[in-house]
């Protein structure tokens, strides 16, 4: 059995339109929902093995907020290029590559590619992962190797705005 948790970044800065998109940072409400998600995260009693974020800064602060909120040290978060605006299909390729001495993993990453593999997986059909929302993934597996469409029963989805 193993559970995947896909997080959307927090929301991010548009102030400066000349920022690089790779670089832009989060905005004040990204600042204030990431700790929020994090902290329901707890409440939840997700302990992740490992997270994986996107090098993108407003991807990787978001994983580091939900890392300290989760009690996971965040210099065990790693980020891989590939998450950086990852399609489905890059995702499927990652999720399937991962050790199986990981049970519950975590990847903070970007839409729409989040959404699309997130429906692919579960059979389902969630409109948008909003920023900084989460799914929680269970998937009847024990070699992530193994994971294919439909293989996934969702646990909850979770957002900013579901209060």
């Amino acid at each position: 059995m193993k559970t995947l948790y896909l997080v959307r970044h927090a929301k991010s800065s548009w102030d400066d339109p000349d920022q690089v998109d790779f670089d832009r940072p989060l905005n004040d409400r990204g600042e204030k929902d990431a700790p929020a998600m994090s902290q329901r995260l707890l409440e939840k009693d997700v302990n992740p093995d490992m997270i994986y974020s996107s090098p993108a800064l407003r991807a990787l602060t978001t994983a580091k907020i939900m890392a300290g909120g989760l009690g996971y040290s965040e210099k065990k978060i790693k980020t891989d290029p590939v998450l950086y605006h990852a399609e489905s299909e890059k995702l499927w390729k990652f999720v399937r590559s991962l050790h199986n001495d990981c049970q519950r993993c975590m990847i903070t990453g970007h839409n729409p590619g989040l959404t699309e593999f997130a429906n692919d997986l579960m059979h389902e059909t969630l409109d948008n992962i909003p920023t900084c929302g989460i799914v929680a993934i269970r998937l009847s597996i024990d070699h992530w190797s193994a994971v294919r469409k439909g293989d996934g029963h969702l646990l909850f989805f979770d957002y900013p705005k579901n209060s």
